[in-house]
């Protein structure tokens, strides 16, 4: 039997478990999915640790997707993001990799909506908004990045070609603008935006990061407005299809994965 898992601190609430267990169940896989919650100071150990107990591979959330660089030999794409979420133990190191990215590109694939050559705004300048501003550069669309703090925009948009801004900025960034991606945590809590509703217009595509709840104010004011929405348990489950496909060679049975992780939602 394959063993995979999550690396995380607390990770009781993932749905990453339902969702690949239904893959191997699908594919009649001998595999299992495991959760593993060690302190947040050891990250690194617990990498150490899984490779000794024969785990075939791992993805990585908070707060260990910085702390695993040094564990594993990264990948470019991982590099350039600055961490790492999928840990494939097969070959003679562990190499990590960075899937958020292709969960972005793929959600907007699922959409029909083009990034080459789209303006694109990337709301919040953390973690999800790195890795979903070189999922849009890589794909060739100009990304303005708007956040609260300007200083901490700039330091994402200088490390990967974009633009920065101040949350004041957004209906003037909005009005021509083809994609937006919510990349921060409003709305996950209160039903608010992080953008004003004006702002919205019928030639965008909007995607939301955030899956709980799956409609966010931003998305139904999205809809609302006539956007194309896209919301967060896309990104989740291309996430989550590109690392099974890494660890197993086999093409993932999405629309299994997906009702899954709808199911747990």
């Amino acid at each position: 039997m394959d063993v995979y898992g999550l690396l995380g601190n607390p990770v009781g609430h993932s749905l990453s478990p339902p969702m690949h267990e239904a893959a191997y169940a699908e594919l009649d896989m001998d595999a299992r999915y495991v959760t593993f919650e060690p302190d947040a100071s050891d990250g690194a150990a617990a990498v150490e640790a899984a490779e000794t107990l024969g785990i075939a591979g791992l993805n990585v959330t908070i707060p260990f997707k910085q702390d695993v660089l040094d564990a594993v030999e990264p990948d470019d794409l991982a590099r350039r993001v600055g961490a790492v979420n999928t840990i494939d133990f097969s070959g003679e190191v562990p190499t990590g990799h960075n899937t958020d990215v292709a969960g972005v590109q793929r959600a907007f694939e699922r959409f029909d909506v083009p990034l080459a050559g789209a303006d694109a705004v990337i709301v919040g300048a953390g973690g999800a908004a790195r890795a979903a501003a070189v999922a849009l550069v890589t794909d060739g669309a100009d990304v303005a990045v708007a956040n609260r703090t300007v200083e901490r925009a700039w330091e994402l948009a200088d490390d990967v070609g974009a633009d920065a801004h101040g949350l004041d900025a957004l209906p003037d960034l909005l009005a021509d603008a083809d994609v937006l991606v919510n990349a921060t945590s409003v709305g996950m809590e209160e039903d608010v935006s992080p953008v004003p509703a004006d702002a919205l217009h019928a030639d965008l595509a909007v995607l939301d990061a955030v899956y709980s709840p799956l409609e966010t104010r931003l998305l139904r004011e999205a809809a609302e407005a006539g956007a194309t929405t896209i919301d967060g348990a896309w990104m989740l489950l291309y996430q989550g299809v590109v690392a099974f496909e890494r660890w197993t060679g086999a093409d993932a049975p999405v629309d299994a994965m997906n009702a899954a992780l709808r199911e747990g939602l």
